[in-house]
C-alpha cells in the first residue's frame, strides 16, 4: 500500500468522508484528497494527528513495505488483505455481520 492509501484506509475504516476526516486531521478537503492520490506527502503535523487521534502506528504508515503488518486495527499484526477484510465487514449490515460470523465458524468447526 503506498502512503496515500494508508490515509485513505484509516479513513474508510474509522467510517469518514472526505471532508470530516479533513477536518479532524486539521487538513483541508482538497488537501486530503491529493494525500490519498499520493499527489503529495503529508506534513509531519498531519502524520503526528493521524497518529494521536486515530492510534496509528507510525512503522505502518511510514513503512513502503507492501505487506507490512499492523496494530490493533493498526496494532495487531494484520496483513493488508485482512486490514481489507476488516474494510468490508465493517460495510455490512448487522444481519450480515452475523452471517459471516456464523460461516467462519462452521468452517474453523469443520476443519
Amino acid at each position: 500500500m503506498t502512503l496515500g492509501e494508508k490515509i485513505k484506509s484509516i479513513r474508510k475504516i474509522n467510517k469518514f468522508n472526505q471532508s470530516d476526516f479533513s477536518k479532524k486531521i486539521g487538513i483541508s478537503q482538497g488537501t486530503l484528497s491529493e494525500l490519498e492520490t499520493d499527489k503529495y506527502l503529508p506534513s509531519l503535523e498531519t502524520i503526528l494527528s493521524l497518529k494521536s487521534i486515530f492510534e496509528v502506528d507510525l512503522e505502518w504508515l511510514l513503512s513502503d513495505t507492501t505487506n507490512r503488518q499492523h496494530n490493533d486495527v493498526f496494532m495487531s499484526r494484520l496483513a493488508d488483505y485482512e486490514l481489507d477484510l476488516i474494510t468490508y465487514y465493517r460495510k455490512l449490515s448487522e444481519k450480515d455481520k452475523q452471517e459471516i460470523i456464523q460461516i467462519i465458524k462452521i468452517k474453523i468447526n469443520s476443519d
